[in-house]
């Protein structure tokens, strides 16, 4: 599960060098979700307790960084937006941790795309934003394959199937604290107190939890080293997964690199099949279709825009 950050989108650089970092991001940070996945199924460890460690070992593999690497500094000017980001961010992981412990893996991510679609909604009403009718459009039409995608899903596992969608609405919040956090601080350093962020939410969910004896919230420790190097692994594809992504979109505009997102989608497949006998049905895949299409044709049009207004002299 990736996001797009908002930190210096206009600094083109290297094109060629983003589509490669974002193309690699793409195709391994589904492994996260499907090691998470695993350790929720196989493992029998707890969505919740998985996402606490996800946090955990990303702060643990960033930490270093900050202290080894030129230029790079622990101290923000915004920590508490940076704390509050990572407890959104813990809140979003949590609940797309529980779906893919229940739902497959590429249905999972393919209803979480539309975090774009609701992205672009809250910039129109919240921040004003020009949105036109062709966007909207497509926006309601990618609403409807995602319903294409959850009623099968509906109908086995109930309320849990809209987990994606609660997950989508929070990471479009989180999203949103991007923009006003600006790029104030570093990336290594948002990531970095973010990953505080989310491990003390996790820790707060995994005691409530366990006190109320919710199985997708009770505490566990690892009980063998495969276990705990799995979920080493998994901290470190999400620290330095994302950190490919903020890299790449240092060195390329986001209208070439936004559109590799649905690489993701790809590398669920594969991997939902290798490991879990998962593959979509024809139904879904319409939908999946649906979703990204409308997705590209959003970022089309968000591109399309951009340039009118850079050619179209202020008044």
């Amino acid at each position: 599960m990736a996001s797009i950050p908002q930190q210096a989108l206009n600094r083109q650089t290297d094109p060629r060098r983003g589509l490669a970092l974002m193309a690699s991001a793409m195709m391994i940070l589904p492994v996260m979700d499907a090691i998470a996945k695993y350790m929720a199924t196989i493992q029998d460890m707890s969505p919740a307790q998985v996402t606490f460690y996800r946090f955990f070992f990303q702060l643990v593999c960033t930490l270093p960084l900050l202290f080894f690497l030129k230029g790079a500094t622990w101290r923000a000017k915004r920590p508490w937006m940076n704390l509050f980001r990572g407890m959104i961010h813990g809140a979003a992981s949590l609940l797309f941790f529980v779906a893919v412990k229940y739902m497959p893996l590429v249905d999972v991510l393919a209803i979480y795309f539309v975090e774009p679609f609701i992205l672009t909604a809250m910039s129109a009403v919240l921040l004003g934003e020009r949105v036109g009718w062709r966007r909207w459009l497509a926006i309601a039409i990618g609403f409807g394959g995602a319903l294409l995608v959850i009623q099968p899903s509906f109908a086995l596992f109930g309320l849990k199937s809209l987990l994606p969608f609660g997950c989508a609405v929070l990471f479009s919040i989180y999203l949103f604290l991007n923009r006003a956090a600006g790029d104030a601080d570093e990336p290594l350093t948002m990531q970095t107190i973010a990953g505080v962020g989310g491990s003390l939410f996790m820790g707060g969910a995994l005691l409530a939890g366990t006190a109320g004896g919710i199985g997708d919230f009770e505490m566990s420790l690892p009980q063998s080293l495969w276990t705990l190097f799995l979920l080493l692994v998994l901290g470190a594809l999400s620290g330095y997964g994302h950190l490919l992504v903020v890299r790449a979109f240092r060195l390329a505009p986001l209208s070439v690199l936004a559109p590799f997102q649905y690489l993701e989608i790809i590398s669920a497949t594969i991997l939902g099949y290798a490991l879990f006998g998962e593959f979509p049905t024809l139904s879904r895949w319409l939908g999946i279709a649906i979703i990204v299409g409308s997705g590209l044709f959003i970022i089309w049009r968000e591109r399309k825009s951009g340039m009118q207004e850079v050619a179209t002299p202020a008044p």
